[in-house]
């Protein structure tokens, strides 16, 4: 096996707070974790056999989760040693059980939706391997080639779920077999990945040695033909089967939401909260629209700040440069004021991504940092144009003060937290919330004072509104508003809900609306993990009146990593 591409150049420092029992149990639990799974060693950015796919079969699962029990066996009857392990043990008894009662439903293998499925992770990790050698290339081509045998033994465990009456809705089997169809074909993905294939930076570097080529070509021809059999099979073997309704009920909707949470929320009142939401961002916004053009709508104030050329941005290289611009711009400017950011953390890099979905999206930094952080726009095709009146706050969203803050400042604690800590704990509520309120810091700050920046960062809390009440209205049967004519949820009055409150474009919306149906509470935690960050400070601001310091908060918060919001909540007040 080759020297692993993402190997630490950097040695680790001795950590200043000594190890513990709690620490060892997590360490453990991360090498089982890397040896088990290459693509998470590639993901994480840590040593590991990044040639390799994971095992996506049935006994893959089980695996996972003889690693998963093993751990939660190992901490029984330890006592934490000090705050630090208090977090570590409530964090790792929260999301290891969570993974556990999930496995135990049977949602693992039968996991088929349009945006985080095995499906799309077996072709996404390619996106974070490097590319600027002959022996990159050769590491991705080798891993490229198992892509046919890790497609199968997922399409055998969906088949085994849908055996057992466990398929995933009509709609996301027929998208999903489109996507495939997508990828394969001849400006797909994997013909794109070939063409563009070079020695340095980009089509400016050297071609492949032909080895490397020919052995790359072999090995995409293979995947591309794994990818367009696993269209065929997907349908063939699951549509008749699967169910109409979009829906996933209440009991199962209760998991994802809080595993998606780290809380249990009350769902009825919850999508009450959503609708009330919603109504306060779009009162809001029509008062921005009256800035913006007096005696307009919000949708006609929205098309003249598309027609603004202030706004405008043409081609993806342009929008790469500016939210590049952006981003560095937000760290030297909140750096020493209202956050802490280490000198690593203040590197981010914005990227277009290879795949065209219209998805936004954020990948952490590796463990010494030699892989950067990193923004990656998911560019429609034929989409070139792009107004920076709507893009402005998700740059905020994506870099910092929101994710790359968040995740990267939690990385480089090394001194502190574990390497679980540091490295493996995502929760949606936790991390998604914080990047909302890090929106919504921002315009606090007036970074977003301008009425077109304004109404994008209000356009963006309305789409996250939006999604709360059809998420769980859809999912958990409750009813539609009155105005989408009340009663029973259906695609009809989604799509009318979401398109009355969202501006995006038709494209990326009905993939929105997908996504909610396909990835039951997800969608919602942005929101409601904003709501509890929110909560979380003005509890805490009150509590400690004058002597409150909104940049201590920040700091004491981000220094935890990530946890469920319950632990989050717990700790930052002193009650875990």
């Amino acid at each position: 096996m080759n020297t692993p591409t993402n190997t630490p150049t950097n040695t680790p420092t001795a950590p200043s707070r000594p190890s513990t029992p709690i620490d060892a149990v997590a360490d453990r639990y991360v090498d089982a974790v890397i040896a088990h799974s290459p693509m998470s060693a590639t993901y994480l950015g840590m040593p590991g056999t990044h040639d390799g796919l994971d095992d996506f079969s049935l006994a893959g699962w089980a695996e996972s989760s003889r690693i998963r029990r093993e751990a939660l066996a190992s901490l029984e009857g330890l006592e934490p040693a000090d705050d630090v392990d208090r977090v570590t043990l409530d964090v790792l008894r929260e999301r290891l059980g969570l993974e556990e009662e999930i496995h135990a439903a049977g949602l693992e293998e039968m996991s088929l939706n349009v945006i985080a499925s095995p499906l799309q992770d077996i072709r996404a990790i390619f996106d974070l391997m490097p590319r600027s050698t002959a022996d990159d290339w050769a590491t991705i081509a080798r891993r490229m080639a198992k892509v046919p045998t890790a497609l199968g033994q997922y399409l055998d465990g969906l088949s085994y779920a849908a055996d057992q009456g466990r398929v995933a809705a009509r709609r996301q089997v027929l998208e999903c077999a489109q996507q495939c169809t997508d990828l394969v074909a001849d400006d797909g993905y994997f013909a794109e990945l070939v063409a563009g294939a070079r020695v340095g930076a980009g089509l400016g570097g050297d071609d492949l040695p032909e080895p490397v080529r020919a052995d790359l070509t072999r090995a995409v021809q293979l995947a591309s033909a794994a990818y367009a059999e696993a269209g065929e099979r997907i349908t063939r073997d699951l549509l008749d089967r699967a169910p109409v309704a979009d829906g996933v009920g209440i009991q199962t909707y209760q998991l994802m939401s809080r595993f998606f949470l780290g809380s249990t929320v009350d769902l009825a009142e919850t999508y009450q909260w959503g609708q009330e939401e919603l109504a306060r961002i779009t009162a809001e916004m029509e008062q921005v629209a009256e800035q913006i053009r007096p005696g307009s709508s919000v949708k006609e104030a929205i098309t003249a700040l598309e027609a603004d050329p202030a706004y405008q941005l043409h081609g993806t290289e342009a929008l790469r440069t500016w939210m590049q611009a952006t981003a560095d711009e937000a760290v030297a400017n909140l750096s020493g004021t209202h956050f802490d950011i280490p000198g690593p953390v203040r590197t981010i890099e914005g990227c277009i991504a290879p795949t065209h979905t219209g998805g936004i999206y954020y990948t952490g930094p590796s463990e010494d940092f030699g892989r950067p952080g990193r923004m990656w726009w998911s560019v429609p095709k034929g989409v070139t144009e792009f107004g920076t009146w709507r893009e402005l706050t998700t740059v905020y969203h994506e870099g910092v003060p929101g994710h790359h803050l968040q995740i990267a400042q939690t990385l480089h604690r090394r001194e502190l937290l574990n390497t679980y800590r540091r490295m493996m704990v995502w929760c949606s509520g936790h991390g998604e919330g914080w990047a909302l309120y890090a929106e919504r810091l921002m315009g606090d700050l007036g970074y977003l004072d301008d009425p077109g920046n304004r109404m994008g960062l209000l356009d963006g809390q309305s789409l996250r509104a939006a999604r709360v009440v059809i998420d769980i209205g859809v999912h958990c049967g409750f009813e539609a508003p009155a105005e989408v004519g009340g009663g029973a949820w259906d695609y009809d009055k989604s799509w009318a809900f979401l398109d009355a409150h969202a501006n995006q474009g038709e494209e990326q919306l009905r993939f929105e609306l997908s996504r909610y149906l396909g990835w039951p509470g997800q969608a919602p935690s942005y929101k409601i993990g904003e709501r509890i960050w929110m909560g979380l400070r003005d509890e805490l601001k009150a509590r400690d009146g004058d002597a409150f310091d909104v940049r201590a908060f920040h700091r004491r918060a981000l220094d935890l990593g990530a946890t469920g919001l319950d632990t989050l909540r717990a700790a930052v007040l002193g009650t875990l």
